[in-house]
């Protein structure tokens, strides 16, 4: 008997997903419960766990299609005897042409990457040159995941290039310059409607200062063993400047607001948004009363996103309802720039890279730890004297802890 495997509810006001990946192929045995296949939604990806135990069916859908909630994904033939009358090991839905699979090992040699490759490691794929069939899958059933195929891609090669000897003059000359549509996964299309409406909604000005972070540096380099040992996290520093924003917020609570409508929104709490990388994108999990935690329990909480954003398993509620982003484009090596407002939030803390520079102090000029701040807020609720204020008082707070620790 056939049981039907369906788009599950994905979540409020998320109605249709893409398909990203079939996690199990036509003739497999499943496991109840076990995923069968990713979803790609607004937010996160979604795995469909079949309902019952027995044999992969035909999928119904393709990977990239875009399905409803409610819609079939495929069938579970009930019972392990099913297995036997499946013979095909090629899926169904390959959007690749991968002539002549044999036994699960081989792969194509070409450039186009399998279709159990999920879109992140086939662009990788395609970017690095790197054939899948060489590289040995470290994910969940052996899968080869984006880090597998960027490992293979830094490591040495013995020099495979006379492989490509048997080619035609006319066939290597044509493929000097290249060209490959790869079609946008849902996050990404979301981000980019999302960036958009902040741009053409909110009237976005940018403010920057400076601040030396010589005092944090000095703290952390003193504290991080214990701070590790006690607390199992290490220390970074995150921790304090989601503090010393929170604190801030307390002291210009507009920019802790939102519009709504022809009303201004305040909060008396502060849900703050970390911007995280994930394979798929970035992605930005929300730390639901930051401003109760201590620094150890932010730093826990960024890093559990963290990991949890890197392996696909965070969850639509937990990316929503913040109140204020705050973004580190410093551990890319960016020296400055302007974020873009996370809609509805009002405002969004850029972070940037540290680098020694000659700054003046009590008349001297000396070399000091230095990072660029910026603040992007929506001018329509927050004055430049209040983006002014909220900066002043989050550099007092990082070139003084001690102000974070009395509340000051």
């Amino acid at each position: 008997m056939a049981t039907e495997v369906t788009v599950p509810t994905l979540g409020e006001s998320i109605v249709e997903a893409t398909v990203g990946e079939w996690l199990k192929q036509p003739g497999d045995p499943v496991k109840q419960d076990e995923p069968i296949v990713s979803l790609e939604t607004d937010k996160v990806a979604v795995e469909v766990p079949s309902p019952v135990a027995g044999v992969m069916g035909q999928p119904a859908v393709k990977v990239g299609d875009t399905v409803a909630v409610g819609a079939l994904l495929a069938t579970v033939e009930a019972g392990g005897a099913a297995a036997a009358p499946v013979p095909a090991p090629a899926p169904a839905a390959a959007p690749a042409p991968a002539p002549a699979e044999t036994a699960g090992q081989q792969a194509p040699a070409s450039g186009d990457a399998p279709a159990a490759l999920s879109p992140s490691v086939r662009r990788a794929v395609l970017e690095t040159g790197v054939d899948p069939g060489t590289v040995k899958g470290t994910g969940r059933d052996g899968r080869i995941t984006k880090d597998d195929v960027m490992a293979a891609a830094s490591a040495p090669v013995p020099a495979p290039a006379p492989a490509a000897a048997p080619q035609t003059p006319s066939v290597a000359a044509s493929t000097g310059r290249k060209e490959e549509r790869v079609r946008m996964t849902r996050l990404r299309q979301t981000v980019a409607k999302r960036l958009k409406e902040a741009q053409n909604t909110a009237a976005m000005l940018t403010t920057f200062n400076d601040v030396d972070m010589s005092a944090v540096i000095e703290a952390r380099t003193k504290y991080k063993d214990l701070f590790e040992k006690k607390h199992g996290v290490r220390l970074g520093f995150m921790g304090f400047f989601v503090k010393a924003a929170c604190m801030a917020l307390k002291d210009v609570p507009s920019v802790n607001a939102q519009i709504d409508g022809e009303e201004i929104v305040y909060h008396d709490f502060a849900d703050i948004s970390v911007a995280v990388s994930a394979p798929q994108g970035l992605v930005v999990p929300v730390i639901r009363d930051a401003d109760q935690l201590s620094v150890a329990g932010i730093e826990k909480a960024i890093g559990d996103f963290g990991k949890r954003a890197k392996d696909g398993s965070l969850k639509m509620e937990e990316m929503k309802g913040g109140t204020f982003t705050i973004s580190n484009g410093g551990v890319f090596g960016s020296l400055m720039s302007t974020p873009i407002i996370n809609p509805p939030q009002s405002a969004v803390l850029g972070l940037h890279r540290i680098e020694d520079r000659p700054v003046v102090v009590d008349g001297q000029v000396v070399v000091r730890p230095m990072m660029y701040l910026a603040l992007s807020y929506d001018h329509r609720l927050i004055d430049g004297r209040e983006a002014v204020t909220f900066l002043v008082a989050l550099k007092n707070a990082i070139e003084d802890p001690t102000r974070i620790l009395i509340d000051l």
